[in-house]
């Protein structure tokens, strides 16, 4: 089983800012002719790290790893490390401001987690909590999307996101849900200055009935055209800016 014990990384901004964070890196492969501004820095990088790495035929790259844009560099990392929700509580304890966390109940597309997580690295949030099921996963995918901040936001991932709720409200975290049906606007609501999660729905479902039943509050975001639907990683940036912008003003 030897899938289970490594995963890749494309990109250049990816690879350097797994290098730069510490990820454990077994090796890194290069394309013959891949223009040096990309490859420079990477191996400069890697040989400060010690980590090996090799020349090889780009063919050989897109066989590797055929469904990624690598731009003519590739990692064997170790497998992401998921953290634990406590882990996140402790991370907002430490910056000294609210909680900020984003639940995503079952985001199935891994552009759109690597779109979130880039906003999410952006606007300050200090975790992102994802369900084990039904769920896009940390892949090569979502962190080539991310631009590298997979590397510095960190993603725990749960088996009840139900239950995880109830944990979160016990801490003192009040959770938001997005719905196109709410009847409180984002910018009427005044919880965003304090410790929250906000939630974000699946793309075409939105959230499910009893994560839905279980937020403290529901707020929708305004709409002034004729489509009543955001993709959900654009939903979750104005979101998310939203409240940036709160905390910032407070």
């Amino acid at each position: 089983m030897e899938q289970e014990q490594q995963e890749w990384i494309g990109g250049k901004h990816s690879l350097l800012e797994a290098l730069r964070a510490g990820r454990t890196i077994n090796k890194i492969w290069i394309a013959e002719g891949a223009q040096k501004h990309l490859t420079a820095p990477i191996i400069a990088e890697a040989k400060k790290l010690g980590i090996i790495t090799q020349t090889v035929d780009k063919r050989r790259l897109d066989q590797m790893v055929p469904d990624l844009q690598h731009q003519g560099v590739v990692a064997q990392v170790a497998p992401y490390a998921y953290v634990e929700v406590e882990d996140l509580l402790d991370a907002a304890s430490k910056s000294g401001r609210p909680p900020f966390l984003l639940l995503l109940d079952e985001i199935e597309d891994p552009h759109n987690l690597g779109s979130i997580l880039r906003t999410a690295e952006c606007t300050g949030v200090h975790g992102v909590i994802i369900p084990k099921r039904r769920s896009a996963s940390i892949t090569a995918t979502v962190s080539k999307t991310s631009a590298g901040a997979v590397e510095y936001v960190p993603v725990a991932r749960v088996t009840n996101l139900a239950q995880t709720i109830d944990q979160l409200k016990e801490a003192g975290v009040w959770v938001v849900g997005t719905d196109v049906e709410a009847h409180e606007g984002i910018y009427d609501t005044n919880i965003f200055t304090g410790p929250v999660a906000v939630v974000i729905g699946n793309e075409n479902k939105g959230m499910g009935r009893l994560i839905k039943e279980k937020c403290d509050v529901l707020v929708k975001l305004p709409m002034a055209g004729q489509l009543n639907s955001l993709n959900a990683s654009v939903a979750a940036g104005v979101v998310m800016y939203e409240v940036l912008r709160r905390r910032a003003q407070s």
